[in-house]
């Protein structure tokens, strides 16, 4: 994480953090809200594993300049260093996200599934 990325110091933080960081082309703040060894589960394509996929996935993301909107989040369900996050998008799909609490505290998603229902 940089100075430039405000850590996640809860997983409710990290879905606000997205929407935030997409809305302002950030693509290296949007991959430092995953770990490492994350894995993004992309609807009709393949899994992109680990954050340097994740970081030419985002930056081709924010190239189209999208304008994202916040949805209806969920309380995080949190399990020791593991919480299950997710939110009900305005065009009604549901996200579900692992995040897992780091060393120093912070949270990071290691596992997103951007639609698990909708529309």
């Amino acid at each position: 994480m940089t100075a430039d990325h405000e850590p996640a110091k809860d997983p409710n933080d990290l879905a606000r953090f997205f929407i935030e960081r997409g809305n302002a082309g950030d693509a290296a703040g949007l991959a430092a809200l995953y770990a490492e060894d994350a894995a993004l589960d992309m609807p009709g394509a393949r899994t992109l594993r680990g954050r340097a996929e994740l970081l030419a996935f985002f930056e081709r993301f924010v190239a189209s300049r999208p304008v994202l909107e916040p949805g209806e989040q969920r309380p995080a369900l949190v399990v020791g260093d593991l919480a299950l996050t997710s939110t009900q998008l305005k065009d009604g799909s549901v996200t579900a996200e692992v995040a897992r609490r780091g060393p120093d505290g912070t949270w990071q998603w290691v596992v997103d599934q951007p639609q698990i229902a909708g529309p």
